[in-house]
């Protein structure tokens, strides 16, 4: 595939394996009816928000940084784009290289890190952090690198944790989210070290908390204009009262706000500009 600059060695602090349990809870929760929809949304999403700026959707250069088993590759490959997965974990590619194989879809996987991408700078239409920048202690490189491999235009779509929304997924402890951070330090150390299961046995569990307003003035000082999982609600298939809580979400900024209190994860798509 075009776009690959020659692979620098990876940084000596990252390990590569995974536990064993690890790998088993990702693989089972990738393939759950869920995680599909969700990445089928997206993908359906960033193809109206790309072509809504007048630009080609038929076929489109697709990284998916952290792409885990390659769930999200495959929904773009079916569709004929070329896409390109790279994640830290070897076990978890390998994976993703089997089940691309199982459908004879051509996807390129490697194994690397999100702060220092294998791919050449504007070699991307689309690019793909899912689920990631609360794993990256560098998250400012990770967004970074993303935003260099992006081509003028394209579109840069993430999601990561909520530190307004109490409900989250990333450690086995209530409320977590609003834990002030020497605690969440505590049970970082715990998770990787005797207390794995706290964490899902991650390698490395979620260290960094966010919100859609600091994630968008960041991206904003980048050249982004960035929407929230409510600017992008269809308000055309849905009831006449959902619409008129959309609106009301839309228009007055502490209903917005409390929106984004209410709803698991923080979701940005950003568009780069031309």
């Amino acid at each position: 595939m075009t776009g690959v600059v020659p692979k620098t060695p990876l940084p000596g602090s990252w390990n590569h394996s995974s536990d064993d349990r690890f790998i088993d809870y990702y693989e089972r929760q990738s393939l759950s009816s869920e995680k599909i929809a969700r990445f089928t949304l997206v993908r359906d999403k960033a193809i109206a928000l790309l072509g809504a700026g007048h630009g080609c959707t038929e076929q489109l250069d697709v990284v998916d940084i952290g792409c885990g088993s390659g769930t999200q590759c495959r929904l773009w490959a079916r569709q004929g784009h070329r896409v390109r997965g790279l994640d830290v974990s070897a076990p978890l590619i390998e994976l993703a290289r089997q089940r691309a194989k199982a459908e004879q879809l051509d996807v390129q996987f490697d194994v690397g890190s999100a702060t220092e991408l294998p791919y050449a700078g504007e070699s991307a239409d689309v690019c793909l952090l899912p689920e990631l920048l609360e794993h990256v202690a560098d998250w400012q490189s990770c967004l970074n690198e993303a935003i260099r491999i992006l081509r003028p235009g394209g579109l840069l779509y993430l999601s990561t944790t909520n530190w307004l929304c109490p409900i989250q997924e990333e450690f086995q402890l209530p409320l977590y989210s609003w834990y002030p951070g020497l605690l969440k330090r505590r049970f970082e150390r715990l998770a990787m070290s005797t207390r794995p299961e706290l964490a899902n046995h991650a390698k490395y569990p979620a260290v960094n908390w966010f919100t859609f307003y600091s994630l968008a003035a960041y991206l904003k000082r980048r050249g982004f204009r960035c929407l929230d999982r409510f600017d992008l609600v269809d308000t055309s298939t849905i009831g006449a009262l959902q619409r008129f809580a959309i609106g009301a979400l839309r228009a007055i900024p502490p209903l917005r706000f409390a929106g984004h209190v209410f709803t698991p994860w923080t979701v940005v798509f950003a568009l780069k500009e031309q």
